[in-house]
């Protein structure tokens, strides 16, 4: 199968998303958890650094999750290759 200008303008799109959302994990999960230790603030009664690895993370992940999912399928439908309803 020969790909076309379509095929590979929707594989570039995909990878821009892959790669900036992978940015913001890796920010969320090492640089900001890494800096996180020299805040000594209290923040709804747990050091601001525990509050940030245990909760503030897992919502960023979240968040990822749910933006490439929505993403995804705005970028299949206007492509034409959206899964069908089964």
């Amino acid at each position: 199968m020969q790909l076309t200008a379509k095929h590979h303008e929707y594989w570039r799109k995909t990878l821009n998303i892959t790669g900036v959302l992978l940015a913001i994990w890796f920010v969320v999960t090492f640089v900001l958890a890494f800096y996180a230790k020299s805040l000594t603030f209290s923040f709804f009664g747990w050091p601001f650094s525990f509050w940030v690895a245990a909760q503030g993370a897992l919502v960023v992940y979240c968040l990822i999750i749910w933006f490439y999912a929505r993403y995804m399928n705005n970028l299949d439908n206007e492509y034409g290759v959206a899964e069908g309803e089964e």
